[in-house]
């Protein structure tokens, strides 16, 4: 690899980048414009900043590292991506999202929520969970990513953390959601090339896709025993259904982020950058086939990884990553790729982490400034607009010290479980009050608030007390009950969501039924134009 082409091509890619940057610099004029670009976004343009912001370094480098391992039974987030993440997503919630966020004058999801209930502490609580919670995930994806510069260009991984997160955090300074909407965009495509190369320079190195599959068939015996034991009989097909490695799965990955989408603080705004329904409709098939060839490439090529590190070294991906699954597609491009791939390949990385990492830094800014600050303290103060932005670049600074913290203290193979607790926490606490707002009426406050504090309640239970490896990190429920978990078993493999949601549902809908809607006039206003 030439390190002279590598550093010419990163800095052409960076010079591009600083331009689209300073371009929603200079077409960021009010508050609006830095929140929601301006609520004129064309739909090309939201559908990729939808995918690329989705679709990070967690999922090309954490979840395809797991997929080299678990197997192609993650085939399925595959399917709950595209069908919930985006269908669901863009034709059910998004066009209710953006209409119900129009007639409320919301700029972000906390807000969403607090002005459809009229609740001061909806919105503050949604924003404090974000602000505390989110660091985690962007921390999962900025590892990711320093994980890949450390590989390819050997700079240490502490180095790496610090310069690319600074790097990504002024550009979203700066331009607020217009820079990170016109980056993600590029950001975007060049994602969509790269993960389309390394898909098929995979199948045609394994001699075609049945050649392929067949030889991880038959590459089973080398399943290491532990994964054997947990569940799966191979590498191509599901674990046994009820087994715990069927239940990391199905439970924490399928179901906490294949569904934990549609409450995504970050994703969820993006609704809100559009002008009309139109461009959702639009946006619709740009967005699947973005979905399917980025996170299709990264859970497929994971499996076959084993196959092709087998037939050259006589090891399994697991072995030549050293047992860090974060390191599995790092190594897998840096052994076997040619080199001209490395080039692509490091743009992608880059790419996918910037525009992940860019929207998650604006999501926790806008919640420090405009749902924690602004509406809870100085919500008797008509603020003005240069201030609303000076108080979300302070929540973005803040937000980029914490992930940079974060991603120093946690430890190898973190990305998947990382990324995978922050998506079903927000679907356990945010994603049933979500849902009875756009489509239920007779959804109340109390009733939401309920939902809410039921679904967070239930989930840090299930973390101290039920999942084995949080609460045996935790320590709480040894020290009070002299056992790691309450419960021995399969219990410890379900993911929190599975008991916190339905929870949060049924609470939020009981309670609504008992209660009076006390702010009528604010849910005509909320469902006006919305059949």
């Amino acid at each position: 690899m030439n390190y002279i082409i590598l550093i010419v091509i990163i800095f052409l890619y960076l010079s591009a980048i600083a331009y689209l940057g300073y371009r929603g610099f200079a077409a960021t004029k009010t508050s609006s414009d830095y929140l929601l670009a301006g609520r004129n976004t064309h739909p090309f343009v939201m559908a990729m900043s939808y995918g690329a912001t989705f679709i990070s370094t967690s999922a090309i480098v954490g979840f395809g590292g797991v997929a080299s391992l678990y197997g192609m039974s993650l085939m399925w987030l595959v399917f709950a991506n595209i069908f919930v993440g985006i269908f669901i997503a863009f034709v059910f919630y998004g066009k209710r999202t953006r209409m119900m966020g129009l007639n409320l004058d919301a700029h972000t999801f906390p807000e969403l929520l607090g002005r459809r209930f009229d609740s001061k502490f909806i919105q503050i609580f949604a924003g404090a969970m974000i602000f505390i919670f989110m660091p985690v995930y962007a921390a999962a994806v900025l590892i990711g990513a320093a994980r890949i510069i450390e590989s390819f260009l050997g700079v240490p991984f502490e180095l790496s953390v610090l310069v690319f997160s600074v790097l990504v955090g002024g550009y979203v300074i700066m331009g607020g959601l217009k820079s990170v909407m016109y980056t993600d965009a590029i950001q975007g495509t060049l994602m969509f090339i790269g993960m389309s190369a390394l898909l098929l320079f995979t199948y045609i190195k394994l001699g075609g896709i049945f050649d392929a599959h067949s030889s991880l068939t038959a590459l089973s015996s080398e399943i290491p025993e532990s994964i054997q034991k947990s569940g799966i009989t191979s590498w191509t097909s599901s674990p046994r259904a009820g087994s715990s490695l069927w239940w990391v799965i199905y439970s924490s990955l399928v179901l906490g982020v294949g569904v934990g989408v549609l409450s995504q603080p970050q994703l969820v705004v993006r609704f809100m950058t559009v002008k009309s329904n139109k461009e959702l409709n639009r946006a619709v098939a740009i967005g699947a086939v973005f979905i399917f060839i980025t996170v299709g490439t990264t859970y497929l090529t994971g499996p076959l990884a084993n196959v092709v590190f087998f037939k050259k070294y006589g090891k399994i991906a697991f072995e030549m990553a050293e047992r860090n699954l974060d390191k599995v597609i790092p190594v897998y491009i840096n052994e076997i790729m040619p080199s001209w791939f490395i080039y692509i390949f490091m743009l992608v990385i880059l790419s996918a982490a910037m525009s992940t990492l860019s929207s998650q830094y604006h999501v926790i800014g806008t919640s420090v400034s405009r749902d924690i600050l602004e509406f809870g303290f100085f919500k008797k103060r008509k603020l003005k607009e240069n201030t609303i932005v000076l108080l979300t670049r302070i929540g973005i600074v803040l937000s980029l010290i914490l992930t940079v913290i974060l991603s120093l203290r946690l430890g190898d193979g973190i990305i998947a479980r990382a990324t995978a607790i922050f998506f079903g926490l927000m679907a356990s606490c945010f994603l049933a009050p979500y849902t009875f707002l756009l489509f239920w009426k007779r959804v109340t406050r109390k009733g939401a608030v309920s939902g809410i504090l039921s679904g967070f309640a239930v989930t840090v239970f299930s973390f101290l007390f039920l999942h084995g490896k949080e609460a045996e990190v935790f320590g709480i429920c040894l020290a009070l009950t002299g056992k790691t978990v309450l419960l021995e078993g399969i219990w410890t493999f379900i993911d929190p969501v599975v008991f916190a949601l339905p929870v949060s549902a049924l609470i939020t809908a009981g309670v609504s039924l008992i209660t009076k809607i006390d702010n009528i006039n604010t849910v005509e206003r909320a469902f006006k134009g919305i059949n």
